[in-house]
């Protein structure tokens, strides 16, 4: 009979402990931890490994090329500003805080302060916006997946790009900017459109300024003789598509006052000035007022061969061409003004991101358990409600992460700015990034001024990261 040594961890249990069956009872295993088992002092020497089993050392080592750029490239630049920011534009006096009293007191500056400000409340806002409401409203349709492709393409175009085509869009010209194109024909189409900007009589026409832009016949006119009324400076393309060659009127035997409103030019040269020529024509839709002791005692329109008819009451009064034939054609809205150029490239930014947050929040949508909106629906609530009830409160993670992701990237934004914001305008588009960059390079750069800037930007960007990083947190927690 053998026998184990004293305290041996291979002695059998006695037979009133062994279990049913016959089986034995497996020995308990070391924990799993950093830690070796066994008595204290065991384990000492040995190099400590962590939870994946990797030398710590190695993964240092590993991680030593990433950690020597991210000093490089952030850290050292970061402070660096920092400490720049202290000196004056030569870098060689101290300056205090003088760099950052400039940022809220200098006009320039403080214009960039709140157009960044309107940046970060609206561009992210509309952005997402229209990222939720393009995803839900393309889930239930057939094509939804060719309409997110279209929508999601301006990703794929650079900021330099997107520029150029938008300070195309936005051209004052109706025949070049789409914008004003689009506003011009709606505007044309409940409102009077002009008639013949810049024309004028010559000195040998029957016609003399009135004042305000008007002009009025020499001579009073008379029943049975028709009235001339020439003009010159109409270009080509302001005049009427169906204007016909003008003619002379017959003269009216019942009282009327007939007359002939036409250009006096022809094409190529040739004609004469009063004479009505057969290459010339009608200038249809110009106005023509009868005016006697300073009031309009009648009215009529020119048709396409320039010919109108005033009633008997006009006899003996004074024939007046009015102002409004004469005026500027509507050209639309200034959208690169100081007032509208904001508004405009924020715009832009939209036009390019909204398809990022539509994909995202399509993303989410897909994760959603249907069985809850079928619930909804099943109790009696109607899209409306689902939508607003059920599907923003279940996307609000992702929501959050497209918003945060937004305002990062606005509070940067430098090319849209620079690219479409003219000359004249760039002082009232004026955002942080570019007055960065205008205020650090150039002939004139106030480098200490430039690294205020910076260190502004910074810190406005680190509220929303430290936002960011406690909504990441408590999702992990969940």
């Amino acid at each position: 009979m053998t026998t184990a040594a004293a305290g041996g961890a291979d002695e059998a249990p006695p037979a009133d402990k062994q279990p049913s069956g016959g089986t034995s009872v497996p020995a308990p295993r070391e924990p799993v931890s950093g830690k070796p088992s066994g008595p204290p002092g065991a384990g000492q020497g040995r190099t400590r490994r962590s939870v994946t089993g990797t030398r710590r050392a190695v993964a240092a080592l590993f991680l030593l090329p990433a950690l020597v750029l991210l000093g490089a490239l952030v850290v050292y630049p970061i402070v660096y500003s920092v400490y720049r920011s202290f000196f004056d534009q030569t870098g060689t006096g101290f300056a205090g805080l003088d760099n950052y009293k400039a940022l809220f007191t200098d006009d320039t500056i403080r214009t960039a302060v709140k157009n960044n400000a309107i940046w970060v409340v609206f561009a992210p806002t509309v952005a997402t916006a229209l990222g939720l409401i393009f995803a839900v409203l393309t889930e239930r349709i057939r094509w939804g997946t060719a309409f997110k492709l279209v929508v999601f393409m301006p990703m794929a175009i650079s900021m330099l790009a997107a520029g150029i085509i938008f300070r195309l869009v936005y051209d004052q010209a109706p025949e070049r900017g789409v914008a004003n194109a689009v506003w011009v024909g709606v505007h044309d189409t409940f409102a009077e459109s002009a008639g013949f900007p810049k024309a004028h009589p010559l000195p040998v026409h029957p016609l003399k300024a009135a004042g305000g832009g008007a002009f009025v016949t020499k001579m009073p006119v008379r029943a049975g003789e028709p009235v001339q009324l020439p003009l010159v400076g109409v270009l080509p393309a302001k005049m009427p598509g169906d204007a016909k060659p003008a003619k002379a009127p017959a003269p009216a035997d019942d009282g009327r006052i007939t007359g002939t409103a036409w250009l006096d030019f022809t094409k190529g040269g040739g004609g004469k000035p009063n004479v009505i020529d057969a290459r010339e024509l009608g200038l249809k839709g110009i106005k023509v007022e009868a005016v006697r002791g300073g009031e309009v005692v009648a009215s009529a329109t020119a048709g396409a061969d320039g010919v109108f008819t005033l009633p008997a009451s006009a006899d003996g009064a004074e024939l007046r061409l009015p102002a409004s034939n004469f005026k500027e054609p509507y050209n639309g809205v200034d959208w690169l003004g100081p007032s509208f150029v904001t508004p405009g490239i924020i715009g832009s930014y939209v036009w390019m991101w909204a398809g990022f947050a539509m994909v995202l929040i399509a993303a989410g949508l897909a994760g959603l358990p249907r069985e809850l909106l079928e619930a909804a629906r099943v109790d009696g609530a109607n899209e409306w409600q689902v939508f607003r009830r059920i599907t923003v409160p279940m996307l609000a993670p992702v929501l959050a992460v497209v918003l945060v992701t937004l305002m990062i990237n606005v509070l940067k934004v430098f090319d849209l700015v620079f690219i479409i914001a003219p000359g004249s305008s760039q002082d009232d588009a004026n955002v942080l990034a570019l007055q960065l960059y205008r205020s650090s390079f150039g002939t004139d750069a106030d480098l200490g001024i430039g690294s205020a800037i910076a260190v502004l930007l910074l810190l406005l960007v680190v509220p929303v990261m430290l936002f960011n990083i406690r909504r990441i947190r408590k999702e992990g927690r969940r």
